[in-house]
């Protein structure tokens, strides 16, 4: 009998720079811009809580204000102020394509006041103009507003979408700035994991997902049907910043099994996200409910590798960037016969299937998650914890998060209503800490059933919320100086649900222009508040109707 010792696990990276991917090789190339040069703190298509990460994050010198460009000649067809994204300006450019440019400080000219014209009339910092056909043309270069760091952001920087206009994909932007951008570094991978299928295969004689790094010594053996997965990032020069991969080619034995290419994906795509991607690693193989277009494997086996024989399988990821630098990852798995595969160790009694309708139902508590909600079979690990001195009895679905494509519906029963205005009840989430987050809902009339619906299959409960949100000035003696009057909202349970601010009883423009500092603020506008002594009221609510109400007097 002959004995095989495995490869050895290594990487080799390959610096050159390839053709351009994509159909831009023939399209426009678009200007820079900023007037300095390009470098990102985030490219197309990373792996983010949920989603996919839209597009290029460029880095404006660790500052806001930064005077936007135009890349090409085009026209502003939106312009929108959110609190996910902060200040937002759409251009269509030529030859089909839309940029989004997100997280500004400010538009520039003629936009900026009628915004502001707007948010006046509406007494709403959220809003959204869409100009009229043509009025509003740009010509590359043209500055059309400023970086800011506004929105869901951690820093300063210009977020920048590419969407195709006739199918409505976000597409990855970088070739279109390719000669601007320098980069021959290649992706690296930092280990990899493989997934012996429930029933079906065992890694190391183990039924358990294995995980190894890239330098992994001894000998990897499996039987059966497994699946592979990699972790890898993607580097430039003058960044120390990490970046998705664009492309991963997982072969065995020199057949390519599986290919993953990061180059386009719709808006409603962004959840199965949660299919792909394992705690960072990659999967290569594609969960039976996925239905993810970057995703690619030939045959039936969607990228699951068959170990039947006994002898060395060998597998190579080819890692690739979106400007084609390119390493490889190698490693051998031996095949060791396995006469009885060890079964699914499943104690409960709910197995959820991916392709149809799945219902749960306990004393207290109704599930149905609908058809399509799910990636795969999933065993459930249900349990009921009770305490008597809760409103309702604590459920755990599942004991580790199941994300679902969409929504399940959820109706929880009350055990005491000790609170007689039922729109203080909600549904809670309870984290692997047991701390309670609120998931909405609505208690129905007096029926004591609280109805709502959730995105995973996690631990549930109900709970109520009568405190109001806290409304804390923020340095106030420095307002007149700073120019800015600030407010800290707080509220523990259900969240801040909308806001308003006034002066001497006249509305004023107050926003949250950073949603992860979470503070409110009001630029003083010396044109709306003359000098002298002010009151400011501020009025805050939260998800279940508590409100507060906060005056404070100040001296400008």
């Amino acid at each position: 009998m002959k004995h095989f010792l495995p490869l050895p696990i290594y990487i080799v990276a390959f610096g050159c720079l390839l053709a351009t991917p994509l159909r831009a090789q023939a399209q426009e190339r678009y200007g820079n811009p900023f007037d300095f040069p390009v470098l990102f703190s985030g490219n197309f298509g990373e792996l983010r809580s949920n989603h996919f990460h839209g597009g290029l994050d460029f880095k404006t010198q660790g500052t806001t204000g930064k005077a936007v460009r135009a890349s090409a000649d085009g026209q502003i067809t939106g312009i929108r102020v959110t609190h996910g994204s902060g200040y937002v300006l759409e251009v269509a450019y030529a030859h089909g394509y839309t940029a989004v440019y997100r997280h500004l400080s400010a538009f520039a000219g003629e936009i900026a006041r009628r915004m502001e014209e707007l948010q006046y009339s509406t007494q709403s910092w959220e809003a959204t103009l869409t100009p009229a056909a043509g009025e509003y043309p740009v010509r590359r270069g043209e500055v059309i507003g400023y970086s800011g760091n506004t929105g869901y952001s951690f820093g300063p920087h210009l977020h920048f979408d590419l969407i195709e206009t006739a199918s409505g994909d976000y597409v990855d932007p970088l070739p279109f700035f390719q000669g601007l951008v320098k980069d021959s570094t290649a992706p690296r991978a930092e280990g990899f994991r493989l997934y012996p299928q429930p029933g079906l295969g065992v890694v190391n004689g183990l039924p358990d997902v294995q995980t190894f790094g890239v330098r992994t010594d001894g000998t990897i053996t499996a039987w059966g049907l497994i699946g592979a997965g990699v972790r890898a990032f993607d580097y430039m020069e003058g960044a120390r910043n990490r970046y998705g991969v664009h492309t991963v080619v997982l072969s065995v034995d020199s057949q390519e099994v599986f290919r993953s290419t990061v180059d386009r994906f719709a808006s409603n795509e962004n959840r199965q996200i949660n299919s792909w991607n394992d705690h960072g690693y990659m999967k290569s193989f594609i969960d039976a409910g996925n239905r993810l277009r970057l995703l690619h494997a030939p045959g039936r086996q969607r990228g699951l590798v068959c170990i039947d024989e006994e002898r060395p399988y060998r597998f190579v990821y080819t890692l690739r960037d979106a400007l084609g630098n390119t390493a490889r990852l190698q490693f051998t798995v031996q095949g060791v016969r396995t006469d009885t595969l060890p079964p699914v160790r499943h104690p409960e009694r709910y197995t959820f299937r991916w392709n149809r309708v799945n219902v749960l139902h306990e004393p207290g508590l109704s599930v149905v998650v609908p058809r399509g909600n799910l990636y795969k079979d999933e065993y459930l690990h249900y349990a009921l914890l009770a305490d008597s001195g809760d409103i309702a009895c604590v459920y755990r679905l599942n004991d580790v998060r199941i994300p679902l494509e969409s929504t399940a519906e959820v109706s929880l029963a009350l055990r005491r209503r000790p609170v007689a205005d039922t729109t203080k009840y909600y549904l809670a989430g309870v984290g692997s800490r047991g701390k309670r987050y609120s998931l909405g809902g609505r208690l129905h009339g007096q029926s004591g059933i609280l109805k709502g619906t959730i995105r995973e299959l996690g631990t549930l409960t109900a709970a109520i919320d009568t405190v109001p949100p806290s409304i804390t000035p923020v340095h106030p003696n420095r307002w007149a100086r700073s120019g800015a009057i600030v407010y800290r909202l707080e509220d523990d349970e259900t969240g801040i649900r909308s806001y308003r601010g006034t002066i001497d009883g006249e509305y004023a423009l107050f926003g949250i222009p950073n949603a992860v500092q979470g503070r409110l603020v009001y630029r003083i506008d010396p044109r709306r508040i003359a000098r002298g002594r002010h009151i400011v009221e501020i009025t805050a609510t939260d998800g279940c109707g508590n409100t507060t109400v906060l005056t404070t007097p100040f001296v400008y």
